[in-house]
């Protein structure tokens, strides 16, 4: 993180999207005053606040995207949760502080992958070394009674194996291993909001107080290798280390997108609906501020969470918001709409750009796909005109038509004599025309 100055993640920002400088400044910045607020020293540390932001787009403008590419620049944990599944207290729906919970989750599952790629080597040892024991299994080997030249010979025999089960000669050979089954408990927990979580906790209780079943499987040496390594490498993870450090970061780094926030915000003067989603706003208010939300892996601090809400904002606008809500995200850019030259670019230039993946698709079959300037200005002139005729879905628009221009070769292939597709604008008007003139037609494909 050091090294990324807000340049530079504007940079790393422009690999996957286009376009949206405004809030891909107001991100980075956000990613690096992080770094900067941990090398502040003293008690003033933890009075620097996070400064949340709120992204006003229509869909498919690249919000989402941003804010998950970030998270993945920073190696943070990260969860997208829409703002509309939530309800007050009281109502049908979840509690807004499960989200914190499932961040928790989140994290555990980094550290925990982490964890493993640190043991990984050891394990794949140990593991290797029970399946040697399978294959030639020595019961006297802690026999004091043996003499010393049964012993060696033992030893020698069991090095043998174990240079063959390196090379790969035992791979498709059948062994019978014992493997744990995790009790399984048919238990659910009916009533209200946040009893989901209490149901999880009571479940994984007793589940531990169980014991674990084991039973034998005949499998080939190269699954065993598999199911061995991950047992060994759950051994080797000391649990409460990794509970330690993926707290530290959810509490330090962790980045929560609140999608589809102006669903919780009305404007009809309270009366309603309304008084259910202001009832949400004030929910999440002191989850925002800095609250201690209970986990089953002990109390998370929401106090330096960042939170990055989006909404298209169509009917109603940020104003709208309860004002400690409004207070809570000080930052606000607003996502531009994207144009023609937008889309092209986003069909060519993005490290994980649409073309690049339909090619990557078909380059499996052995058949090369190619498209010239002109087809690609064509694509993306008729997303832009479908864009205009009906709901504006921004990039989204591009998979549809592309899945459409592309149905024959994708369902065809592999086919004999092919090798080569060329896509021209010639193809991409008489493959679409039709159905963007159509309005019905253009409604249901499209």
């Amino acid at each position: 993180m050091k090294q990324l100055t807000p340049k530079q993640i504007v940079k790393e920002l422009d690999r996957y999207i286009v376009g949206q400088q405004n809030a891909k400044k107001a991100v980075a910045i956000a990613l690096r005053n992080r770094w900067r607020r941990k090398k502040v020293e003293g008690n003033l540390k933890n009075e620097i606040m996070p400064n949340n932001i709120i992204m006003i787009g229509s869909t498919g403008v690249g919000k989402t995207e941003i804010a998950r590419r970030l998270a993945t620049l920073a190696n943070a944990p990260f969860i997208k949760v829409e703002a509309s599944k939530f309800t007050e207290v009281g109502y049908v729906g979840r509690d807004v502080e499960s989200m914190i919970r499932d961040l928790m989750e989140t994290s555990i599952s980094m550290v925990e992958s982490e964890k493993e790629d640190e043991v990984i080597e050891l394990a794949e040892l140990l593991a290797n070394e029970k399946i040697i024991d399978i294959l030639f299994p020595d019961d006297q080997k802690n026999d004091p009674k043996l003499s010393k030249e049964i012993k060696e010979r033992h030893k020698r025999t069991r090095e043998k194996i174990r240079q063959k089960l390196i090379k790969g000669e035992f791979e498709d050979k059948i062994i019978e291993i014992e493997i744990s089954d995790e009790p399984t408990i048919g238990m659910q927990v009916f009533g209200p909001t946040g009893m989901e979580d209490i149901g999880m906790n009571i479940k994984d209780m007793i589940s531990s107080s169980l014991p674990k079943s084991k039973r034998t499987k005949k499998v080939k040496v190269r699954e065993a290798r598999e199911i061995l390594l991950e047992s060994e490498a759950t051994k080797l993870i000391d649990q409460e280390e990794v509970i330690r450090i993926a707290k530290e970061r959810v509490e330090d780094s962790g980045i929560v997108f609140l999608d589809e926030i102006d669903k919780v915000v009305g404007n009809n003067g309270g009366s309603g609906p309304d008084v259910s989603r202001e009832g949400v706003q004030r929910d999440l208010l002191p989850i925002i501020e800095g609250s201690n939300v209970n986990t089953k892996y002990g109390v998370i601090a929401t106090d330096h969470i960042l939170f990055i809400s989006a909404g298209a904002f169509h009917v109603s606008t940020p104003s709208d918001m309860i004002p400690e809500l409004q207070g809570r995200f000080p930052i606000r850019v607003e996502l531009d709409r994207l144009t023609t030259e937008d889309f092209i670019k986003i069909l060519t230039h993005p490290k994980s750009a649409l073309i690049k993946q339909y090619t990557a698709l078909l380059d499996v079959e052995g058949v090369e796909l190619e498209f010239n300037k002109a087809s690609i200005k064509a694509i993306a002139e008729l997303a832009s005109d479908v864009n205009g005729k009906m709901e504006n879905i921004g990039a989204r628009r591009l998979h549809t038509i592309m899945t459409t221009l592309l149905e024959k070769p994708l369902f065809e292939h592999p086919k004999r004599g092919e090798k080569k597709i060329k896509i021209t604008a010639k193809i991409v008007r008489e493959s679409l025309e039709g159905i963007v003139e159509d309005p019905d037609l253009s409604r249901y494909i499209l």
